[in-house]
C-alpha cells in the first residue's frame, strides 16, 4: 500500500469511463473513498450547484479540495507525487 492523499469523495454516474477510470486509480493503490452515485445519492441539480454548471463527471474532493475529474485528480496525484 503506497502513500494515501488522504480522505476522498468521488462523484460518479452510471456508465462513465473517466469514474471506472479514477476508482482504478484508487482501487490499484489501496486507497478507500467514497462513492456518490447520481440519481441515488445525489441529484444533476445538486451536482451542478456544487461543482458548476459546466462540471463532468467524475469529480473527486481530496481533503476538501476539489481537484477535479479524472485527468485533473491524476495530475495533481502526480505532482503530489502519489503516483
Amino acid at each position: 500500500m503506497s502513500a494515501n492523499p488522504g480522505s476522498a469523495v468521488i462523484y460518479a454516474r452510471a456508465g462513465c469511463p473517466y469514474c471506472s477510470k479514477i476508482e482504478e486509480v484508487f482501487r490499484g493503490k489501496g486507497w478507500t473513498y467514497r462513492k456518490y452515485m447520481l440519481g441515488s445519492q445525489f441529484t444533476r441539480e445538486q451536482f451542478y450547484k456544487e461543482f458548476g454548471q459546466g462540471a463532468t463527471f467524475p469529480q473527486v474532493i481530496l481533503n476538501g479540495r476539489r481537484t477535479g475529474g479524472c485527468t485533473e485528480t491524476v495530475k495533481y496525484l502526480r505532482e503530489q507525487n502519489f503516483v
